[in-house]
Order: C-alpha cells, then structure tokens, then sequence
C-alpha cells in the first residue's frame, strides 16, 4: 500500500513559543542581550530567515508587550500548554482559523544566536510530500557526547553524502551501533498544518514517556520525520552563563 502524500507547503508560518517560567533562568524571554530582550533577538533572527510571517506565541503579557514594542507580532495563548507545539498550535489556531497556512515552524524561543540558515534548512525537508514533520541534526564530534544521555541521539536512514535522511528512532542511549556518524538532534521542528494538528491531539506514547521524548509520539503513530544536517548545534540559553555566551556572540557579531 502506498502512503498518501501530500503537495509542498506554499504558505508558512514561523511560530516562536516563550514564557517566563524556566527553573534555571526565571523570565528568560525577557532577559537583556545588548539592550534588547532575548525574545527580539530570535524573532529577528526567525524574520532574517525570510521563511513567511512570524508569531511569538506567548503565555504571560509581559512577552507580548515586548514583542509589540519591538513591531513584532505577538499572541497571547494558554499560561498551562505542556508543550511548545500545543502551544504553537493554539497561537496558530487562533490567528489563521481558516487553515491558510499550511506549514509551521517552530523555533525555540532561547535560541538567539541562531543562523537564519539553520531556519530554513529545518523547513526544508517539507519539500518531500511524504514528510509529515522536519528537524535538525548535527554530527557529535565530542566523544563524550556519544554517551551522554542528555545528548538526544537520531537515528536516521541516511545516504553517504547526502545531508537529509529518515528519522527511524530518537534516544538518550548511544544509538545506531557500529561504525559510522551518530547524530545529536536538535528540537527545532517544521509541521504540516495537519500534521501538527494531528501530533497535538495524539495521546502520549509508551516510548515518549520511556525516555521522555514527545518526538517519539509522531514516530508511534505512523508520522514521517525527516532531519536535515548541519554544521553546529545553536546555543540555547538556559542558564545564566548562557545568557552571557549568547551576549558574546552576538556583540561580536554585531560589530563585524
């Protein structure tokens, strides 16, 4: 039986979740990075990728004003969403209730060094009718890394010197096994509109609650993921000695 497929998406949309809750960097979102809030630096990041329109998905006001105050465009969703995609879904639902988007692309909202480029390359894979959902994966370079659990592995079918392949499975383990790259993945995601509907309403599954990886529910349920490789994992800001890497990297990239 042949799997239905469905056209390249025409018609994107860049979805940013944020909130201020965060156990080791309270209000992150809004934390300074030369004179601007975080939050601002990865909208204008999102923007520069020039993929379609772009949202911060918000859940406190805080954010939202900020957003605004920088001509950015921001929705207000439910404070208590268990996840980024069920928030983004909500902030998609409620600005475009008529479906004209047909993709979404979820960039974390503490990502503020990110690459354009890195942007698009997780939006590409959509290009294949047959994929449902999009990601990042990087080559782990660090021996540590291999089997570090907090290191999420990817398993993919993927081609010698091709830089797109399959995602069969995602794990915390040191995974495939014998020689050849193993893959660090990266959470920044691209949906199909109905894929994303569709992923939010699935119920959790066994495995996702195993190792504790929500990408695991797509791949139980009979979704596509397809992963793109590129060349190094984006600095997430979790911590405050985060916070002052991104402030370096920047500062040194805006003076170029």
């Amino acid at each position: 039986m042949i799997a239905p497929t469905s056209p390249p998406p025409s018609n994107p949309i860049v979805v940013i979740p944020a909130r201020m809750a965060s156990t080791r960097l309270p209000g992150k979102p809004l934390a300074d990075i030369l004179g601007m809030p975080m939050i601002v630096h990865v909208l204008r990041r999102a923007m520069e990728a020039d993929i379609g329109p772009v949202v911060v998905a918000c859940a406190e006001k805080e954010i939202a004003k900020a957003v605004e105050a920088a001509g950015g465009t921001a929705v207000l969703t439910r404070p208590d969403h268990p996840s980024g995609s069920d928030r983004i879904f909500e902030a998609v639902s409620l600005l475009d209730p008529d479906g004209h988007y047909d993709a979404v692309v979820n960039v974390q909202g503490d990502l503020p060094t990110i690459e354009p480029a890195v942007v698009r390359a997780a939006f590409a894979p959509l290009s294949d009718p047959a994929v449902d959902i999009a990601t990042l994966v990087v080559p782990i370079r660090r021996e540590e890394e291999r089997t570090d659990p907090n290191v999420v592995k990817a398993v993919l079918e993927l081609a010698p010197s091709t830089n797109r392949g399959r995602a069969l499975y995602f794990t915390r383990a040191t995974a495939p096994w014998g020689e050849g790259e193993l893959y660090h993945h990266i959470g920044l995601y691209a949906y199909r509109r109905a894929a994303l509907e569709r992923y939010v309403r699935l119920p959790p599954s066994v495995l996702e609650q195993r190792e504790r990886l929500e990408q695991l529910r797509a791949l139980a349920f009979g979704m596509r993921i397809d992963a793109a490789v590129v060349d190094a994992v984006p600095l997430g800001v979790d911590t405050p000695a985060d916070l002052e890497r991104a402030r370096t990297v920047l500062a040194r990239r805006f003076s170029l």
